[in-house]
């Protein structure tokens, strides 16, 4: 695959998904990278690409490959201003196992920009059935709940993103963990770091029974005012809350990781299947060690068919290499750690972790629309055939997988 630079091959991946044509152009920005493998052995790339991250042409596009990643087909708009006429943005797919229909979900901007105009958008979704070949002409819309920071106004839609693929819960649920914004009409003009936000959860109550996809259901939890919280730094009263990764333990509780404003990964755990949690705190690498640090970045946390966990971080507290603070993303998102988890029977801190291991880095080379350095923000992780595949936006420019080798993991101590 040809590039106009050779910057892609500084973090030694094992796969090309795209390679942008040029550093300033309308496929410059690659972010929020989801690949998933289908039953007939498919893999499928969706990411949110545009010209600069929130700029009008943003749209949700989809690759395929069937060669387990090695070539990738041209990609094919799901969502955004080809198909539309306004931004689309987040899409998060779904395939159902015993049929192989694959539905993509996104963030569809409908002409109101309350928070960001790719965070304030309608659940919109399409479907294929022939394993990504073709997609449906029509799409759905799914009904996400209204809270204390809504809109007063039910027409405005919320402002919201799922970021990670959903899981199952211990009774066999799809819940997808979500961000949500509090409305500018209800917490004023802050920025995305400072502005009310939370975490809440969608539970996908019929997808694996439905023969029509228009007649998907769902259910936003937890069933109250508010979602999960974490106080702001200097301002105690507003929560910064952002970015859930949801995985099951073995107790049949689940964890809840999220990124914070703190320099520390924050986590909850749910007793009920993701219905209700308890009160987030920081992450720790063992009951009452050191906590996890995290400037306010993607920590995606993944469970391995083994019962281990990954752990996909930056470790520091936002002042790596002259940041200022959790906040200063260009400087602070790099360069990517993996500390490998297990489980330990305990009532608050049930994971254990080990020592962080240093995966890839940029060294500090800004490239891309937006001049950006961060690796291995908004990944995606499965098992497959007995490979471990991350994927991968680098500086959020290209698209690229690597296989985690044992080699690149290191045990907690038993």
């Amino acid at each position: 695959m040809q590039c106009y630079t050779d910057e892609w091959q500084r973090t030694n991946p094992d796969f090309i998904v795209h390679l942008p044509s040029g550093p300033d152009t309308p496929d410059g920005d690659n972010q929020h990278f989801l690949v998933v493998p289908t039953p007939r052995r498919s893999f499928l790339a969706f990411r949110t690409q545009s010209t600069r991250e929130n700029d009008a042409d943003q749209r949700v596009i989809m690759s395929r490959s069937e060669d387990q990643g090695r070539s990738w087909s041209s990609p094919v708009e799901i969502g955004g201003p080809g198909r539309d006429g306004r931004m689309a943005s987040w899409g998060f797919p779904v395939v159902v196992p015993h049929t192989g229909r694959v539905y993509c979900f996104f963030n569809q901007n409908v002409g109101i920009e309350d928070v960001r105009a790719d965070t304030t958008g309608e659940c919109w979704y399409r479907w294929s059935d022939d394993d990504g070949r073709t997609w449906s002409p029509d799409h759905g819309v799914l009904e996400i709940g209204r809270c204390a920071i809504s809109h007063p106004d039910p027409n405005v839609p919320p402002a919201w993103i799922v970021y990670q693929t959903p899981v199952r819960n211990a009774r066999g649920e799809l819940i997808a963990g979500f961000t949500r914004w509090a409305s500018r009409a209800v917490a004023g003009s802050e920025g995305l770091f400072t502005l009310e936000s939370q975490i809440w959860f969608l539970r996908f109550d019929n997808i694996a029974t439905a023969e029509d996809p228009l007649d998907l259901r769902v259910s936003t939890w937890p069933d109250a005012e508010h979602g999960l919280r974490v106080p702001l730094p200097g301002n105690p009263e507003v929560s910064v809350a952002q970015e859930p990764t949801v995985q099951p333990l073995p107790d049949g509780r689940h964890i809840c990781v999220m990124r914070t404003m703190t320099g520390r990964i924050y986590f909850a755990l749910s007793a009920d299947g993701c219905e209700s949690w308890d009160e987030p705190r920081p992450l720790r690498y063992c009951p009452d060690g050191p906590e996890v640090l995290q400037p306010i970045a993607p920590c995606p946390l993944y469970r391995l068919r083994d019962g281990r966990y990954l752990l996909l971080f930056h470790n520091n507290d936002g002042s790596a290499h002259g940041g200022s603070g959790p906040g200063d993303i260009r400087a602070n998102r790099r360069p990517a750690f993996l500390a490998v988890g297990r489980y330990i029977d305990h009532p608050t801190d049930p994971l254990v972790f080990g020592m962080p291991r240093q995966l890839m880095d940029t060294d500090g080379v800004r490239i891309g629309p937006c001049d950006r350095s961060e690796i291995a923000t908004y990944t995606s992780f499965f098992e497959f055939e007995g490979t471990r595949y991350l994927w991968y936006p680098d500086r959020k420019h290209f698209l690229l997988g690597r296989i985690i080798r044992d080699s690149d993991l290191c045990d907690p101590p038993a």
